[in-house]
């Protein structure tokens, strides 16, 4: 069952579509979800489909297309590092590395404390500044070294 919360928002969300087209708020909703409980599980995503009016495999669907969504416990702050072509040419697996070593973790491994999750991620739109991860979908941190991981872990290790 979607808690108050989250129905409060989609419903704040399906303000922006015609009446007729309540999917459109699907991967609103699923980010809600996810805000609120770290993940999205079948059950969540079956509320969703059923909240929205469709079909639960269009819910699936949607939620395993993008990377964004957690379908498992992924610790308190996920980290998702950008492998694509130009992060990897830029140093990401390097990155994954540093990261997999710091925290004792692999790719889709969440630390024995529950605080950190690691993730491979899509292309996140900013070139640029590769190597770079985003922190459980919020914040980007883009150019990427030993020392800035150590003081992004170091921060989020804080909270």
């Amino acid at each position: 069952m979607l808690s108050e919360q989250i129905q409060a928002k989609i419903n704040r969300e399906l303000k922006k579509y015609p009446a007729d087209q309540k999917q459109s708020a699907v991967m609103a909703a699923l980010r809600f979800v996810q805000d609120e409980k770290g993940w999205i599980s079948n059950e969540d995503m079956t509320d969703v489909a059923s909240y929205l009016g469709m079909a639960q495999m269009a819910v699936y669907e949607v939620a395993t297309f993008y990377h964004m969504y957690n379908l498992k416990p992924m610790g308190k702050h996920t980290l998702t590092v950008c492998t694509n072509l130009s992060c990897t040419l830029c140093g990401a697996l390097d990155t994954v590395k540093y990261i997999e070593s710091k925290l004792g973790i692999g790719i889709g491994e969440v630390t024995a404390d529950g605080k950190f999750g690691l993730r491979e991620g899509e292309c996140m739109g900013a070139c640029i500044d590769a190597p770079l991860l985003t922190v459980s979908n919020k914040k980007m941190c883009g150019r990427l070294t030993p020392e800035k991981i150590d003081q992004i872990l170091a921060e989020l290790d804080k909270t």
